[in-house]
């Protein structure tokens, strides 16, 4: 009889600045057939876009190309192929930089494949002019309101040209805005040889991709019982065992630090989820709710009988936009009512803008006083009188000079405000561009993805 084929898919990656560790551990401890790499967030996009518009030859998460000259000789040797998001607003570049360092490194028979087209920035008002509406999807604004200040506007594309440049042959994928959760589908339809219209499949890699993308938040990372969790400083990340029906079982790496239990798997389930019956994503809608997990082993929990439908005619699209500037700035107030000391501290400032006549509105001041119940404050009760806290102060406008006065203000608290100042050994709090994020839709119809395949 026939061994049942199962397909391994492991995710190192997070977000960019995940740590280096994670990935290279995954390829050492034990088998994989595919490592994903998830470096991108909405914010990302636009950091990326400007990091582009300085300098042309960037726009890509270059961390990977730091990571690729660690991993990519076991990777060849053992057979792993990569997908990534790494591309961000230049898969181009970083393609080219990903050739570049495996040729310098002797490495030859290797096939890069590059997808892209999520980038809607290019034709962004031939698109608004043709009709496309862009509505904000959380406020219900209309386009017109950031016309003239987007920065970044990408699609979330969806599996198809990825599973394309794996029937080429294709060892590394990089692309740009793809979804999280493609990247884990992509392989599995090449693997499996899933249809399109396959949706109840599609789902399960879709709810894999999702389980993997954050990734050690499957693993006991971020977990409410983080006393249960041994050895957080080495901690396994996740690997996904995939059977061709689309049930898998959640597990790591024999040894690594961790926990994977019914709790940590369905704790990353509820992440970053609205209605659980229709999770959209652009290869497919997923019922969350139809998800079966089981405690199958130690660290070992399988997950069946997932059901799903055919995706929107729409992408999600994550779109940035100027929306002024910010300026922020600290200081440490102690002693006999150091709470006080500090909203008074916060006060003088405010006041003092408004003698340069600049003065900035309260609800476009920011004021956190750390110590004294900041990031829960009206949910708990605050703390006895603590004897120390840290002063967060700032503002954002579209007036930069009124931010500068503002961040010139802070240190002349230390010999001009309240007694029991400290903590400003820092450079002045200088005024920062503040990145606005307009989440909206796009038809599928005006957006073209495609593939190249290149080897070296």
């Amino acid at each position: 009889m026939a061994q049942e084929k199962i397909v391994r898919i492991a995710n190192g990656q997070g977000f960019w600045g995940d740590s280096l560790m994670a990935p290279i551990r995954l390829i050492e401890d034990g088998p994989i057939d595919y490592l994903t790499l998830d470096y991108l967030a909405e914010i990302t996009m636009s950091v990326l876009q400007k990091q582009r518009q300085r300098k042309p030859e960037s726009g890509y998460a270059t961390d990977f190309i730091d990571l690729l000259k660690i991993i990519m000789p076991q990777c060849q040797q053992k057979g792993i192929k990569i997908l990534c998001n790494a591309g961000g607003v230049n898969p181009r570049a970083c393609v080219d930089a990903i050739k570049s360092t495996l040729q310098e490194m002797g490495m030859s028979g290797i096939k890069i494949a590059m997808a892209d087209g999520d980038d809607l920035l290019p034709q962004i008002h031939e698109l608004i002019d043709g009709g496309e509406p862009f509505t904000n999807l959380d406020n219900g604004g209309s386009i017109s309101e950031i016309r003239d200040r987007i920065t970044s506007a990408n699609a979330y594309t969806g599996a198809e040209p990825l599973v394309e440049a794996l029937k080429q042959g294709a060892d590394i994928i990089v692309t740009g805005r793809t979804a999280d959760p493609s990247l884990v589908l992509a392989p599995l339809m090449y693997e499996f040889g899933w249809a399109e219209d396959d949706y109840d499949k599609k789902a399960a890699g879709t709810i894999i991709g999702h389980l993997l993308e954050c990734g050690a938040q499957s693993t006991g990372g971020n977990f409410t019982d983080w006393r249960d969790v041994p050895d957080f400083a080495h901690i396994g990340y996740p690997i996904a065992e995939v059977s061709a029906d689309g049930s898998f079982v959640l597990t790591k790496h024999e040894g690594s630090g961790g926990l994977v239990n019914e709790d940590t798997v369905a704790s990353q389930l509820l992440y970053e989820l609205g209605d659980p019956e229709n999770f959209l994503s652009p290869d497919c809608t997923s019922d969350f709710t139809s998800i079966q997990l089981e405690q199958v082993g130690e660290n070992r929990v399988r997950a069946s009988g997932i059901k799903g439908r055919a995706p929107t005619d729409s992408y999600k699209v994550s779109m940035s936009f100027a929306n002024g500037y910010r300026v922020l700035g600290q200081l440490t107030f102690t002693g006999p009512d150091a709470v006080a000391k500090a909203e008074l501290g916060a006060e003088i400032i405010f006041e003092r803008c408004a003698m340069y006549g600049k003065p900035i509105p309260e609800d476009k001041r920011f004021v956190e006083v750390f110590g004294n119940a900041a990031c829960y404050k009206g949910a708990i009760a605050d703390p006895v009188q603590p004897s120390e806290v840290l002063l967060r102060v700032g503002a954002k406008s579209h007036d930069r000079e009124q931010l500068e006065i503002l961040g010139r203000e802070i240190a002349p608290l230390v010999t001009a405000g309240p007694i029991g100042v400290t903590g400003y050994a820092g450079s002045r709090a200088r005024p920062t561009e503040i990145i606005g994020y307009w989440p909206t839709l796009v038809k599928k119809s005006k957006v073209t993805t495609r593939y190249i395949v290149e080897e070296i």
